[in-house]
């Protein structure tokens, strides 16, 4: 059985001021790296493949929890939110000309204007997934977690989702039949032994 383990990056500025990131490579914050150099993958995970996004908010997310630096693969790179992307996602929900809808109110071929749909940031995603032999850490990005958890557990992006992605935490897929959830709960990131 094949299983990929979901780990989303750590904070950025962005993310603590409500800025929609996408494909900007904003760094990590510092008190966010000084927080994940603490951290490390738990057994069996501290031995799989470790992947990452080419942005660097997740390839550092990586190389400090798994001690290593990761292999990078374009599929992993956040969601295209088009026009949207830098900025506040509470200013354009206010704005009734923006277009902006609650992630439960997509759909999945609800497209921010010039950006991706979950349908096809699937497209990008499945046959990275089918390539997939070894067990896998994948540092990625909301976006990316909420495609592929979708898939897993039958969410069509409408109405509340079945998970709450938090950070530090592994998301496990088995996808030794499809793309199912593996583990009901996710697994905790473990504080780094000491050397």
């Amino acid at each position: 059985m094949t299983k990929l383990a979901l780990l989303r990056h750590g904070h950025t500025a962005w993310n603590r001021a409500g800025q929609i990131q996408g494909r900007s490579d904003i760094p990590l914050e510092d008190d966010a790296r000084a927080n994940l150099a603490q951290l490390a993958l738990p057994r069996p995970w501290d031995g799989a493949d470790l992947v990452a996004s080419p942005l660097s908010r997740a390839q550092e997310t990586a190389a400090l929890v798994g001690g290593r630096p990761p292999a990078t693969a374009p599929e992993l790179i956040e969601m295209n939110w088009g026009d949207w992307e830098g900025q506040k996602g509470l200013e354009l929900k206010a704005d009734p000309n923006s277009g902006f809808r609650d992630i439960e109110e997509w759909g999945w071929s609800y497209r921010p204007p010039g950006g991706e749909s979950p349908a096809e940031v699937w497209a990008r995603l499945q046959r990275w997934v089918a390539g997939l032999s070894r067990d896998t850490v994948a540092v990625t990005h909301i976006g990316i977690m909420r495609v592929l958890l979708a898939r897993a557990t039958g969410w069509d992006f409408e109405g509340p989702a079945p998970f709450q992605i938090k950070r530090n935490r592994l998301f496990v897929l088995d996808l030794s039949n499809g793309l199912s959830v593996a583990e009901a709960e996710p697994v905790r990131l473990i504080d780094r032994p000491a050397e």
